[in-house]
């Protein structure tokens, strides 16, 4: 077992092995480490860059081994997260005997032989589960989380435990954004979008109770879906938020977000079939939506937004539109909602422990705490009006198109950015789906995020395939 620090590995041991080894990944002498490229989309790549798609194609056909697989990407955590720090838990032997035994057996489903990251808020048995807080410093929950038993029992290899904020909120943890070591990944899935960014795996779990899988996607220009609220199963989760929180991945490819989904799906596979959506294979019509916050946004990512939606104009239907009544208040109702629910959601970490929670987040659970009750009641009572008025926004419009970050990814690593253009969403319950291709000023990813009504999970993530080459100035 090792748990990963900025710069070395500690090993948990209780017999006489040392306490530490400055080796990420054991390497092991001989033909286990392939050099061996493989064609995807017309072109010779290492295993370590395929997709989950298609990682699972060529390991279904035979043609490559989970084992292979798994190894490129231990190979390239060994070289890169001494940089990035997108881990805080591996265990290469584990995972190693995991691909093997996939290798060796019948295809258990959609993801068998694929290596994929959890977040540091779900539950793993086989790993330490510690939320980015010195509270659970080693932990080792009894039973997987839910969602962690549906990858596995579509055959997926959890190859580690990436990098959280505390308890998914706002301290940062170590991880830095791949594209520039200066700046802010973005969180709380910090550690997932740098992992997935950096090609460390095709796929990992986050979770968002205000922006914390699209902000992250977005610094780190890769796709991220937050989906209808309550689509997947929390059990096994650390709850913060019961109105808000929701599970969620990150993926470089929109493929890989519906695969990901259709298996972690609690009300089943269709409602994330990228081939039965309503688009019917039309080309999306789109929505696009300056949010009551649009004036809070970079005035160069605003041109660049603008100029992206211009050229999408002449490819299809774009129609400019409004928010409708009160959606100006959504924000604020979300940071109300939070904070009322978050003091229980902790209660008893905040009881038991409240000098190993940051400064931070005691300040938040006391705003929290101090807030009467009819503010939560007004909060609830404002997301209930404007959930109400969700479909004025897709009344001749199939998804909505809206900035997801006010700018490129802040310089710093005190904190993850601010998530205010992912609270409306979060609140509403809608799909939400972070599209890379832009880029900022300094050549950095600039998110945008396609939303479409709650339910209609596949519709957004088709449009967001559709969007991405487009918006990168490639279709």
């Amino acid at each position: 077992m090792v748990a990963v620090t900025s710069s070395v590995i500690e090993v948990e041991v209780s017999c006489g092995l040392p306490d530490e080894i400055d080796l990420v990944v054991p390497r092991k002498p001989g033909p286990e480490r392939s050099s061996q490229r493989y064609e995807a989309d017309g072109a010779m790549t290492d295993p370590h860059r395929l997709s989950a798609a298609q990682a699972a194609s060529l390991i279904s056909a035979g043609r490559l081994t989970s084992e292979e697989l798994v190894r490129s990407c231990l190979d390239r955590i060994g070289e890169r997260d001494g940089a990035v720090g997108a881990w805080e838990f591996l265990d290469p032997d584990l995972a190693l005997r995991a691909a093997r035994q996939r290798d060796g057996e019948r295809p258990r489903g959609p993801l068998h032989g694929v290596p994929i990251g959890i977040k540091d808020i779900v539950d793993t048995a086989d790993l330490p589960t510690a939320c980015g807080s010195p509270i659970y410093a080693g932990r080792r929950p009894a039973d997987d989380a839910a969602c962690v038993r549906r990858l596995r029992d579509a055959g997926a290899v959890i190859i580690g435990k990436t990098v959280t904020t505390e308890f998914a909120l706002f301290r940062p943890g170590r991880t830095v954004n791949p594209h520039d070591p200066a700046r802010t990944p973005g969180g709380s899935s910090s550690g997932t979008a740098a992992a997935v960014a950096d090609y460390h795996v095709p796929v990992a779990l986050g979770s968002q109770t205000a922006g914390s899988i699209v902000r992250p996607a977005s610094f780190c220009g890769v796709f991220g879906l937050k989906p209808t609220y309550g689509s997947f199963e929390l059990s096994g989760v650390k709850m913060i938020s019961s109105s808000l929180d929701t599970l969620g991945h990150l993926a470089r490819a929109a493929e890989d977000l519906a695969v990901v989904a259709q298996v972690l799906s609690a009300r089943g596979p269709a409602g994330f079939d990228l081939g039965a959506t309503s688009l019917n294979g039309r080309t999306p019509r789109i929505g696009f939506v300056r949010m009551p916050e649009w004036g809070r946004i970079d005035p160069d990512a605003r041109d660049r937004i603008e100029r992206a939606v211009d050229r999408l104009a002449s490819q299809t239907f774009v129609d400019e539109i409004a928010a409708p009544a009160g959606f100006e208040n959504l924000a604020e109702a979300q940071i109300t909602i939070m904070e009322c629910e978050a003091p229980r959601g902790l209660e008893e970490e905040w009881r038991r422990h409240p000098d190993q929670l940051s400064e931070g987040l005691r300040a938040l659970l006391e705003r929290g705490n101090a807030r009467p009750p009819e503010t939560y009641r007004d909060a609830q009572r404002v997301a209930g009006e404007c959930r109400g008025r969700i479909g004025e926004l897709f009344r001749d419009v199939d998804v909505v198109l809206a900035p997801s970050v006010l700018g490129e990814a802040p310089a710093g690593l005190d904190t993850t950015g601010d998530p205010l253009l992912c609270r409306a969403w979060t609140l509403l319950g809608t799909p939400a789906v972070a599209v890379p291709g832009l880029l900022g000023a300094d050549g950095l990813p600039l998110g945008v995020q396609v939303v479409a009504p709650p339910g209609e999970d596949a519709t957004a993530l088709a449009a967001a395939r559709w969007l991405a080459p487009r918006l990168a100035g490639e279709g």
